[in-house]
């Protein structure tokens, strides 16, 4: 038995793989929106607020930006495309007035080696085309519902790119994976440098 889904078994605050999603504004109502999509696309099993606690050990709290501003980070169970089930996590990073909110959705990297999945290969960059595909999956899902300015996948991501700088185009070479609306259709860029 792994420990893959086990919170108390987690480097919650070491190396993760993400899906991070830059809101596009820093109300409440777009962050909200965006985390819900997210969570619901992903299948995310339970909503918990300690990663000191096992699921079963502590009440769920609702999968709201309020929950998130009082315990930091969202905590729940998503099964992989392996079908393995496996602890994640959510955070947000607020922009406040200089630049847009952020989302991040993770599997932290203590879930992956207990789940076996391959995300390193000698290159400078941790990657895995099967979590880049399903996160991207994800993100296209969630986007369906609350449209947000732009997003990444990969190792550590969050703040990686901006819509700004990208202006609507996916760059020719990419050393993550990136998703960038236009004309209201989320394009998907994998890694390919």
């Amino acid at each position: 038995m792994t420990h893959a889904a086990d919170f108390r078994h987690q480097f919650w605050s070491g190396g993760s793989y993400e899906l991070g999603i830059e809101v596009g504004s820093t109300d409440d109502a777009g962050l909200q929106a965006v985390l819900g999509a997210v969570w619901a696309a992903a299948g995310v099993q339970g909503c918990y607020g300690h990663g000191d606690r096992e699921p079963e050990e502590q009440e769920v709290v609702s999968c709201t930006v309020a929950s998130l501003e009082e315990f930091g980070h969202l905590l729940g169970q998503v099964r992989l495309p392996s079908g393995d089930l496996v602890a994640c996590g959510v955070m947000a990073v607020r922009g406040g007035d200089d630049s847009s909110d952020w989302l991040d959705f993770y599997v932290p990297e203590s879930a992956l080696d207990a789940a076996g999945v391959a995300y390193w290969d000698g290159r400078p960059f941790y990657r895995s085309a099967l979590i880049d595909d399903w996160l991207a999956a994800i993100a296209t899902e969630a986007f369906r519902s609350a449209p947000f300015s732009c997003a990444a996948v990969g190792w550590e991501v969050s703040g990686c790119i901006d819509a700004a700088s990208l202006a609507g185009e996916l760059p020719e070479k990419r050393g993550v994976g990136y998703l960038v609306p236009r004309d209201g259709v989320l394009r998907y860029g994998p890694a390919n440098d």
